[in-house]
């Protein structure tokens, strides 16, 4: 039976060389290319193909927000995303709204081909390095936030991420609505909570702990 298929990628050679690469094959029909996200979509809910392949990074909508958008709108598309790399929440996020696949580009064609044509029958084909690394990165996060929750009040965690994100005490205190001295106050209290030695040691203490 033919898999029938949308390509998108925004590099037009890219694009070229997975048209080329599935129409040669006689498993495949495909039905449009599109060069970025919203005429991805566009062609998703015109075609309705059975696996719709595209980049991560377009313009126009990237690769997660009409990964997105099929999820929401119930279209019965299933979903691979090509990535030169992804961040571990990018790939949580993935999985959380349904992606069928996930493949890196640095692998071989003939990975991407079997890939896509796993999932045409129902199987996901997550790239298992970045699941796993990703799902660790969730459970240390998950691990973190207990740890701080145990020691700091929710006030306190609040501050230390914002200082993780480079926010300094008057922004905070804005954020807040709290006066600067304020902020002061709590700072020295998580330091000596946490045995910290000031604002690098704190954030570092942060991403060691996946709380950024």
């Amino acid at each position: 039976m033919t898999t029938t298929l949308i390509l998108a990628d925004d590099h037009p050679i890219i694009l070229e060389g997975l048209e080329q690469l599935f129409r040669r094959d006689k498993d495949f029909q495909v039905l449009a290319t599109c060069t970025n996200g919203e005429d991805a979509i566009v062609a998703v809910r015109r075609h309705k193909p059975d696996v719709l392949v595209l980049d991560v990074q377009m313009p126009g909508g990237d690769g997660l927000s009409v990964l997105q958008r099929v999820h929401a709108e119930h279209l019965t598309t299933r979903v691979v995303l090509l990535t030169a790399s992804m961040a571990d929440d990018e790939v949580l996020q993935a999985m959380e709204h349904g992606v069928w696949g996930l493949v890196l580009k640095e692998s071989a064609a003939v990975s991407l081909v079997d890939s896509v044509r796993k999932v045409s029958r129902g199987e996901r084909a997550l790239d298992q390095t970045l699941i796993v690394r990703a799902l660790d990165r969730a459970v240390e996060r998950q691990s973190g936030i207990r740890e701080v929750s145990e020691i700091l009040s929710r006030r306190e965690a609040e501050i230390v991420k914002m200082v993780a994100a480079g926010m300094r005490n008057k922004e905070i205190a804005s954020k807040l609505f709290i006066g600067e001295g304020t902020v002061k106050t709590h700072l020295h209290a998580i330091y000596k909570k946490l045995g910290v030695h000031g604002r690098v040691e704190l954030t570092l203490f942060a991403q060691e702990r996946g709380l950024v």
